[in-house]
């Protein structure tokens, strides 16, 4: 007898060799949501919870043999999008992803650290080419910033403004993570045409690495498991607020966001 598909996502992101953003991050988050992932690398990073080293982009043809590959074999219903590091990818992305497959697409320019992870040029871009396609943007502050022309963002009250902005230019909804906020907590704000929700959460005393990726495949997972964009958006809150809550410190005392939620090795990494 046949067995039944797994729910099938993709990742279209970079590769982080510390293991705590980027593609590997969005395994294991699918997994821990028991989705089944597939993989198309745009980049391989040089990368660490300090700093990226360096950074290769995949060519455009290797790019698109990636996309054609996994959509030939796997049941994918959605995909979730990261560092697409120049206009060029961008352009290519558009071009093979296939149009039935929801999108929900992280704005992976600026890393938390401040570090740009992107070309300028990548702006005007996703603008033209796949904002409007996504079923929802995800931006921190600084890529909603970059994404609107805006200088600064201060307040949820500036968040939803700015927000509504890119819903004007043709994002279908977007969450915007609240986590550059300097505040108590830790809100992010979802806006779509017919609603706008206030998505509370703690804010924990240390920098994580990664937890703009896991918010965005769980959300990625929770829409092929069946939910709905605003119910997928708040359990992904929850998601990543425990996946912050048992962050795993790497040797620098940074941490990783831990999408598995267990702890184990946390001691251990301390010690050394």
């Amino acid at each position: 007898m046949e067995r039944p598909h797994l729910p099938c996502a993709c990742t279209i992101a970079g590769s982080d060799s510390g293991g705590g953003a980027g593609i590997q991050a969005d395994l294991k988050t699918f997994s821990a949501l028991g989705v089944w992932g597939c993989t198309v690398v745009t980049a391989v990073t040089a990368q660490n919870t300090r700093d990226v080293l360096s950074s290769l982009t995949v060519d455009t043809h290797t790019l698109s043999l990636q996309m054609e590959a996994v959509f030939q074999d796997f049941p994918i219903t959605a995909v979730k999008t990261g560092m697409l590091p120049d206009a060029a990818t961008i352009r290519t992305v558009a071009e093979h992803l296939p149009p039935e497959i929801a999108l929900v697409l992280d704005p992976v320019m600026i890393a938390t650290s401040g570090k740009r992870l992107s070309s300028p040029e990548c702006s005007a871009a996703l603008s033209d080419l796949l904002i409007p396609r996504a079923q929802l943007v995800t931006p921190n502050i600084p890529e909603l910033c970059a994404l609107t022309g805006r200088a600064a963002i201060t307040t949820t009250d500036e968040m939803t403004e700015a927000g509504r902005e890119l819903i004007a230019t043709g994002a279908q909804a977007v969450l915007i993570k609240g986590g550059h906020l300097t505040a108590d907590r830790s809100p992010d704000v979802y806006i779509s045409q017919d609603e706008t929700l206030v998505l509370d959460g703690p804010r924990y005393p240390w920098e994580v690495h990664g937890s703009g990726c896991c918010l965005a495949a769980a959300i990625t997972a929770y829409l092929v498991r069946g939910d709905t964009l605003p119910d997928a958006c708040r359990k992904a809150k929850v998601f990543v607020s425990a996946a912050i809550r048992t962050a795993v410190p790497a040797l620098s005392g940074r941490r990783m966001v831990n999408p598995s939620g267990m702890v184990s090795g946390t001691r251990e990494f301390r010690s050394r």
